[in-house]
């Protein structure tokens, strides 16, 4: 039978969240009339995030370099659907999403996209306002979030993936190009407004409102500082 989506899964010690994750992926696959599989990349893990993941029905592959890029191509090279969809490890989404996004990108009317996020519990204020203004760039930018990205493969293939010369952001920089790409076939690259996925919001609690306003500043006033993996720590290191 042909796959006609895949729906790729970076994990890394990813034990605590993954059963959540693919219980929402597998319950929404169940309710789309189109062929799919999912795929988690063990992205070197030390945990047992592979075998987890193997038992929950996904199929596993491995990428030695600890890296979110990376992870996203490694996994997207083994995918036999036509679509291509990312989800991050700790990200529930809807049926109602993923039939959107795939929907999407059936019509031929769109290259690729994203959705607006929440977050699974309640937020600081800071926290909330930082949200609010993500979503309103997100919406009018027409710039996805890493943690639910959809495009077509023949695109994804076009533009190279991720790029792998970065360690956060790609997601960013993948957006930017697809929309160059469809741009000249009058195709658009859409945020879906009425089903945000839902992520664990993990970092906000690791990390203090202090820290996440200082790497705001480092980004802004140097944005290439996601070339540097000792720069995004952000991304790459969990408390113990």
């Amino acid at each position: 039978m042909a796959i006609d989506y895949s729906i790729i899964v970076p994990a890394y010690n990813e034990t605590a969240f993954l059963p959540r994750t693919i219980e929402a992926i597998h319950k929404a696959m169940r309710q789309t009339p189109l062929q799919g599989e999912l795929i988690v990349c063990d992205n070197n893990s030390n945990d047992a995030t592979a075998a987890c993941a193997e038992s929950l029905g996904a199929k596993v592959v491995f990428e030695p370099i600890n890296q979110i890029s990376r992870a996203r191509n490694t996994g997207a090279a083994q995918a036999l659907g036509r679509y291509l969809v990312f989800i991050d490890a700790d990200t529930l989404i809807s049926p109602e999403l993923l039939n959107e996004a795939l929907r999407c990108l059936e019509s031929g009317r769109y290259c690729g996209g994203g959705s607006l996020v929440s977050f699974d519990h309640e937020l600081s204020w800071a926290a909330e306002r930082g949200l609010f203004l993500w979503n309103w760039i997100s919406r009018n930018m027409g710039l996805a979030a890493g943690c639910f990205v959809f495009c077509r493969r023949q695109d994804f293939e076009a533009i190279g993936g991720f790029s792998e010369a970065v360690y956060a952001s790609e997601e960013i920089w993948l957006s930017r190009q697809l929309r160059r790409l469809g741009k000249p076939r009058g195709e658009r690259y859409t945020i879906i407004e009425d089903y945000p996925v839902q992520s664990s919001g993990r970092k906000l609690e690791w990390y203090s409102t202090g820290r996440q306003a200082l790497l705001l500043v480092m980004l802004t006033i140097f944005p290439f500082a996601v070339r540097y993996k000792r720069l995004c720590g952000f991304w790459y290191r969990r408390p113990e």
